[in-house]
Parts: C-alpha cells; sequence; structure tokens
C-alpha cells in the first residue's frame, strides 16, 4: 500500500466515492445521535465502558487465564497464536480435522486482519463471507472499507452488477430479473447464502466480546446469518482478538447499550447471539476458541497507546471523521479504517512500513472522534503521541523481538524548523524583531510554500500576515482599551 497522502488523493478524485460515503456516514451519524439523547445517563455508561476496559487490560493476563477454564469446563478448546501466521494455521488444521473443504463465516474483523480466507484457499478450504457488506466485498473482490458496513463505498447499481455478474460462479446465481431495489437485492442474497447456510459442516465466527467468569462468547450483528453460522455447523471455530475479554456476565449490560446505539443507532441489537462451549444436541459438537495476539501485547505495553485496545468496533469515529467521510476505508491500507484504525494498526504492525508511519498523519485531530467514543479513547491524544515515535524513532518490540524504526524521511526540516520555534519562543527580543520583519515585507511572501513544505499548501493556501504583531497592537492602543472605543 502507498501512504495514506497518496492512496486519499486519489480516493478524494472520486466523485462516486465520496457522494456514498457522504451520504452513509451522515445517515448513520445523525440516528446515532437520535438516539444517545435518548439516555440521560450516557456519559455514565461511556466511562464505566472507559473503567471496565482499563481494569481488564491491567489484568489482562488473569482474565485470559480464567477464560481458558471457563472455556475448558464448558467443553470447548482453547489455542494461543502469537501472531496472524499461527492463528492461520491452527484455523486450518481444525478444518482440515474435519475433513471438510468449505467454511461459513460470520463477520470477524480479526479474520480479516489475519487474512484468513487467503490463508485458508491456499490450504485448498473455500471460505464463505455470509454478512450481506462482506459478501458483497469478497463477491466483487474488493477489500472492507468500513469497520460496521464493509460496502459503504457501493452503492445499489454497483451491488446489482456484482451480484448478477459473481453470483453463479460462487453458488446460486441471482434471478435474471435483478433490480436495484434493496428487498431485490437481500432476497438475491439470502437464497445465494441459504444453501451454504444447510450444507456447511465448519462455521467460523469472531466475537464482540468474551466474558471470562462464564466463558461466553457474543455477537451481535443484524441480520441473523450469524445465528445461522454459530448453530447449524457441526464444528465452530471462534477466532478472536485477546483484548475482547471482560470479566463479568454483568459487565455486558453496559456494553449492550452502547454498542447498538453507536453502531447502528439502535436501542437494542436485532440479534445477540451468546454460546458457552458445546451442549447435547444443541449447536455445534465440537468448539474451538482461538485467541489471538498479533502485536496486542506489544500495544498493551504503552501507556498511551493501549487504550485502543478498549475499542468495542462501533465505527462512531468514522462516521463522524472529516477525514474518513472524503478519503473512505482503503486509503488507510487495513482492515481497520479511519480514525481508530490510524492509531491500531501502526501499533498492531509498528510504524516500518510507508502507509504505516503515514497513518498518525491522516488526521486533522479535531477530536470530534473523541466525542463520540463510547469507551473514551482519546484518539488525538494518541495520534500526536504516534507522530512521535514515527519522527524520533528508536526501539521498539514486536512479538517479542527488538528492532529499531528509523526516524521516518522528510521529517528533518519539520524538526528543524521546531528547533528554531523553540529557541526564537525563549528570546524574546529575536521573536519581536522577527515578527516585524514578517508583517512589513508580507506583500512579498508567496501564497504556497517550496521544498517539504509544499505539502502544507498543496490544498490550501498560506494564511494572510497581520499589517502588525499582535504585541505592538496591544501597545498602539494601551492594552486594548483605545480599539474598543
Amino acid at each position: 500500500m502507498p501512504s495514506f497522502p497518496r492512496a486519499a488523493r486519489d480516493a478524494v478524485r472520486d466523485t462516486t466515492l465520496r457522494a456514498n460515503l457522504r451520504h452513509a456516514t451522515h445517515t448513520i451519524r445523525d440516528k446515532r445521535a437520535v438516539a444517545v439523547a435518548e439516555l440521560d445517563d450516557w456519559a455514565a455508561l461511556r466511562e464505566a465502558g472507559r473503567q471496565i476496559k482499563d481494569h481488564t487490560l491491567r489484568h489482562l493476563d488473569r482474565y485470559l487465564e480464567q477464560l481458558e477454564a471457563s472455556v475448558t469446563a464448558a467443553g470447548g478448546t482453547v489455542h494461543w497464536a502469537v501472531d496472524a501466521e499461527e492463528a492461520n494455521r491452527i484455523v486450518a488444521d481444525l478444518v482440515k480435522a474435519t475433513g471438510e473443504t468449505e467454511v461459513v463465516k460470520v463477520k470477524s474483523m480479526a479474520t480479516q486482519e489475519i487474512g484468513l480466507n487467503e490463508a485458508l484457499a491456499d490450504a485448498g478450504i473455500h471460505a464463505y463471507e455470509t454478512d450481506l457488506a462482506e459478501l458483497i466485498v469478497q463477491l466483487g473482490k474488493d477489500r472492507p472499507s468500513h469497520i460496521l458496513v464493509p460496502a459503504i463505498h457501493r452503492n445499489r447499481d454497483e451491488i446489482r452488477d456484482i451480484f448478477a455478474r459473481e453470483m453463479s460462479a460462487w453458488g446460486r446465481p441471482a434471478p435474471e430479473d435483478l433490480t436495484d431495489a434493496p428487498a431485490a437485492l437481500a432476497e438475491a442474497a439470502r437464497l445465494h447464502l441459504r444453501e451454504k447456510f444447510l450444507r456447511a459442516k465448519v462455521g467460523v465466527s469472531g466475537a464482540n466480546f468474551m466474558v471470562a467468569e462464564t466463558g461466553t462468547l457474543v455477537v451481535l450483528e443484524s441480520e441473523g446469518n450469524g445465528r445461522m453460522c454459530l448453530t447449524l455447523p457441526e464444528t465452530l471455530i471462534s477466532v478472536v482478538g485477546i483484548e475482547k475479554i471482560v470479566p463479568t456476565w454483568r459487565d455486558l449490560e453496559v456494553f449492550l447499550q452502547t454498542l447498538p446505539r453507536s453502531s447502528t443507532a439502535e436501542r437494542m441489537n436485532p440479534y445477540t447471539s451468546m454460546w458457552t462451549g458445546i451442549t447435547d444436541e444443541d449447536g455445534p459438537r465440537s468448539f474451538h476458541l482461538v485467541l489471538i495476539d498479533n502485536g496486542r501485547t506489544d500495544t498493551l505495553a504503552d501507556e498511551v497507546g493501549r487504550q485502543a485496545l478498549r475499542c468495542i468496533r462501533c465505527s462512531a469515529c468514522l462516521n463522524i471523521c472529516p477525514v474518513y467521510e472524503r478519503a473512505g476505508g482503503h486509503a488507510y491500507g487495513s482492515v481497520y479504517p479511519g480514525p481508530i484504525g490510524a492509531i491500531l494498526s501502526p501499533q498492531l504492525r509498528g510504524t516500518g512500513s510507508e502507509i504505516d508511519a503515514s497513518l498518525p498523519y491522516a488526521s486533522s485531530l479535531c477530536g470530534a472522534c473523541y466525542d463520540v467514543c463510547p469507551v473514551a479513547i482519546d484518539i488525538p491524544e494518541v495520534l500526536v503521541h504516534l507522530r512521535e515515535r514515527v519522527v524520533e524513532g528508536g526501539p521498539v518490540t514486536r512479538g517479542g523481538t527488538k528492532t529499531v524504526i528509523r526516524p521516518a524521511r522528510g521529517h528533518a526540516a519539520e524538526r528543524a524548523a521546531m528547533r528554531a520555534a523553540r529557541w526564537a519562543s525563549t528570546h524574546p527580543g529575536v521573536l519581536r524583531a522577527g515578527q516585524r520583519l514578517a508583517s512589513r515585507t508580507r506583500r512579498l511572501h508567496p501564497r504556497t510554500l517550496p521544498g517539504p513544505g509544499k505539502a502544507w499548501t498543496a490544498t490550501r493556501d498560506l494564511p494572510p500576515m497581520p499589517p502588525e504583531p499582535f504585541r505592538d497592537w496591544w501597545q498602539r492602543t494601551n492594552g486594548g482599551k483605545d480599539g474598543l472605543r
């Protein structure tokens, strides 16, 4: 992937993409605002969610061991994966042990993060997405661009064309008279997926939450496809990041209120599925839980950056972000787009690549993402923290291995400018003389910056210099009093 600025530059030129994003994000954000305003105790719920998550992260080792014991006692098997490669190998081996070559999936960002579909394909196993938006992405040979609505960048005409062109290669074809009416598209997907649900012997899921005290996993979804994936197959494999854990069943009370309102603007999620191990003559006969680290432990070690692990994947920050609205999710080069992706991906993957080094700068730092976050992640604070890491470089630990990240290229002029500004700010005489000189020569100032600075003025003009410095104005007007007459 190219850096975010280069990818975003191409995205903002796509007028169809921008229209799709604007319509979708504004619709969701407006509905969310109404749903949240209904609760007088929203601020208290938000704070409770923050405290539960922070407490859990501080004692993550203890709760993970408790979860393993609870799942095992309920008849399940727990597997630990340090990285994506190990997780993919575990899942592929589990599927091969059943003798099956097909799996159905309920939406899981963790499996997208590790590239499970591609790994299974290499092992001769076909993975079928069953969430409607994920189905659109898979059939269109596309990539997700949103946490909640992965196909948000597609409109109805595009979806109809994808279904008509691709469904027959994956199973039941789309109706010949398929239109772009939402009901017609949903029915085509329903008929296409139903045969897969009834045939599949192995299901793969993620989880929104895992309850340590009972070993219960929880999936929230809006279509019912999750219920089909979780109950019909004989073998269920759940792939979940280690940060998705909560200590007790009662803790779910908070998140089952905040997550639906923040994501789909609903008071209660349409389908909330919970399962604990296996039960005779009910649901899958075999249950496996694959717990993924994949950079999470390293993120946990960062006192500022670890708050990104609070995320409950509601997507509220994406829908409010002015940058995401214009650039879309693909520009972030990760399964986690938007503001949360800008702080999570560089921590999970490191800042050594061009795309990851650029993500902390994919923000205006307006703070809207923090205002809407239901677990109070201070995304602007983490963005600034990661920018410092990118500029300064230095030793970092990824997967237990220490590496040295070189200072990012292109920041030498910025560092020199900051050092000059610091020196001038500590020498009032120099600062005053510089301000007066800048004001007197303002007619000669260019509207754009040369060299490395031109990135700042590629899409904006430099602000005009005032006729005189504020200090001089203040003295001339007797402390501002004369100017108020």
